[in-house]
């Protein structure tokens, strides 16, 4: 195995190979995870009926990571890393806002699903009688670890055949673990309970699309950048979306009559969202059950610690692209040792708060780099994407001004009271008439959807003429 040596350059031409259909296994790796089980309690937590909650999960998986899948799109015409092909919008020193914000939610995203993995692993060996206390969770976490940063060191060809890997074991694994308890559901206490309003709906749907793809529209094109141009766009579109998507969407509906047949178990995932799960098996299985639950969250973990690396070199940091995964695989660790070892309280609610809040400005983000590639007729002039005095130019201020009023505006419409560094959010609820954070629409958070528009509609609003003036410029050589 040798180190990728490409960084944020564009990719060369005898580099770029292969067909969109291989775009389905690193997004079903990084999404094939138990903790899509888990996601079950979290949407009866917003207090909606069964088919309320499938509606608004397969709905939310489906619409968000269809947002990757068009972002996708601008790897194959750019070959560049997302971050980079944002420049086109943003300027190439202006772009470094939102790769800031992209590097800060891939690296919050990586501790998360590290931490997980650890807390997963010592539950289960507590459970098989193996010890599961402070010396079980600091080899766990040195394992994960350890698996994260060598691939996000080693990059894209390692990825590439480790997600393969975790696409196949976690898949069936997945589906075995399925197949164990789903014969226990309770199906009159699942379909008991009652339906929610809309507000609360809404809610849901926002979590999902904040949990899913939302989480991965700033690293959509990382992969996409190693096709040839030649490649299908519906196929660069339909595989990361079918891959991204298939791959939480069963476990989701396990989850679903999991957590509805056991108000318990709903309440314990909320402190360890996978580990909880742990207690549903037979014995034998549970080594298979930490298997399954390792590998498809360091597959999700690796291809952030991939991205974060990109991105913080999109934002300036001049270093090599193995050097930014190994400083973001060591803020990883120190991350995840401080949710596993000091933090206290529920993950769920400091999880959805940190979801929603980055959630907010990557929408923004996502809505004007979609309208952004929706306005280009022709292929990004790549040299240009790396000097300033390009047609690109410098700081471009009108993206700046719409990332900042969707912000703006979106966390005026988002609360996470519960999460007490938080609780600044909401401004906006009372004064547009939504009845303010005790409000039946204050955990809707409208604010990330607002966010989206915002920057989607205001870029095609007032972009268009910029956009063609740019184009104006492409040699013949690059229509």
């Amino acid at each position: 195995m040798t180190v990728e040596t490409n960084g944020i350059n564009v990719i060369a031409e005898q580099e770029r190979t292969g067909t969109p259909r291989q775009l389905f296994w690193p997004w079903f790796g990084a999404n094939v995870s138990v903790l899509g089980l888990s996601y079950g309690s979290f949407l009866f937590g917003f207090g909606i009926s069964f088919w309320q909650a499938t509606v608004a999960g397969l709905l939310g998986i489906v619409a968000s990571f269809l947002l990757c899948g068009l972002i996708a799109i601008a790897g194959k015409r750019g070959s560049a890393p997302t971050l980079v092909l944002s420049r086109a919008a943003f300027g190439v020193r202006g772009n470094r806002v939102p790769a800031l914000l992209s590097w800060l939610l891939t690296v919050g995203w990586e501790t998360a699903l590290t931490a997980l993995a650890t807390l997963a692993t010592a539950t289960v060996f507590t459970q098989l009688g193996w010890g599961g206390g402070t010396g079980t969770q600091v080899v766990a976490l040195l394992v994960v670890a350890g698996l994260v940063v060598a691939g996000g060191v080693l990059g894209f060809e390692v990825i590439m055949r480790m997600q393969r890997v975790i696409t196949v074991v976690s898949g069936v694994l997945t589906m075995a673990f399925l197949a164990l308890v789903l014969p226990d559901v309770d199906w009159s206490a699942v379909t008991s309970a009652p339906a929610g309003s809309t507000a609360v709906f809404v809610g849901a749907l926002v979590f999902v699309m904040t949990g899913y793809g939302l989480g991965w529209v700033n690293a959509a094109a990382d992969y996409s950048r190693y096709l040839p141009r030649s490649a299908s766009t519906r196929g660069v579109v339909g595989w990361t979306t079918f891959g991204s998507a298939l791959a939480p969407a069963l476990p989701l509906l396990g989850g679903l009559l999991l957590a509805g047949s056991s108000p318990e178990l709903s309440a314990a995932v909320g402190a360890d969202p996978v580990g909880a799960l742990g207690e549903l098996l037979p014995t034998w299985f549970l080594v298979p059950f930490v298997v399954v639950a390792v590998l498809g969250l360091v597959g999700g973990a690796v291809m952030d610690i991939y991205s974060s690396g990109l991105a913080l070199l999109a934002a300036g940091v001049r270093v090599s692209r193995p050097v930014a995964a190994t400083v973001d695989g060591v803020l990883m660790v120190i991350g995840a040792i401080w949710v596993v070892f000091v933090a206290s309280g529920d993950f769920i609610v400091e999880f959805q708060g940190f979801l929603i809040t980055l959630g907010v400005p990557i929408a923004a983000w996502a809505g004007i780099m979609l309208a952004d590639l929706l306005l280009r007729r022709q292929d990004y002039a790549e040299p240009e994407l790396y000097d300033p005095r390009g047609r690109y130019g410098s700081v471009q201020p009108v993206p700046l001004v719409l990332l900042a009023l969707g912000t703006a505006l979106g966390w005026g419409l988002v609360t996470n009271g519960l999460a007490e560094w938080l609780g600044w959010q909401g401004y906006l609820l009372g004064p547009v008439g939504l009845g303010g954070t005790e409000g039946s629409w204050a955990y809707a958070n409208l604010g990330v959807l607002v966010s989206l528009a915002v920057g989607f509609l205001g870029t095609l609003a007032v972009r268009s003429g910029a956009v063609r003036a740019q184009e104006d410029l492409v040699s013949p050589d690059q229509t």
